[in-house]
């Protein structure tokens, strides 16, 4: 391991089963698609189209997908009402609504630390620029 780099180990007597498991609830509620969706329905239930609406850039394939892995995870709900046209709802349920302090803390760190950030990414990359672009050559 070269200098600077630390192991740090959040759970050490996490087996390979468990370890497994969190990496995928992980990958589930820590994608950006995910993250968004939860956040948009923090007060009240709300429209397939209007969620489409309120995030902007996601496709309507993206959404669909989120919502059906969230909705999986007992995240969301959906609730189709026998209408003409038909209406469907989505909300966070019990559990999904326990996101929403995690999303709001890592969403406070990233905006008191965004212009730290910024400045070890132009650091690294003034140093490390060099080595790439010659390495492309």
């Amino acid at each position: 391991m070269s200098p600077g780099h630390k192991t740090v180990s959040i759970k050490p007597s996490i087996d390979g089963f468990e370890c497994k498991a969190m990496n995928d609830i992980l990958s589930r509620i820590g994608d950006k698609w995910s993250v968004r969706v939860v956040s948009c329905l923090k007060s009240e239930p709300v429209r397939f189209n209007q969620l489409r609406r309120d995030i902007g850039s996601i496709s309507q394939r993206m959404l669909t997908r989120t919502l059906r892995n969230l909705e999986r995870d007992g995240l969301v709900t959906r609730t189709l009402y026998a209408e003409v046209p038909p209406r469907v709802e989505y909300e966070l349920t019990p559990v999904g609504s326990t996101l929403l302090p995690v999303i709001e803390a890592l969403w406070d760190w990233a905006m008191s630390h965004r212009d730290e950030v910024i400045s070890a990414r132009d650091q690294y990359d003034s140093h490390n620029g060099k080595i790439l672009s010659d390495a492309a050559e």
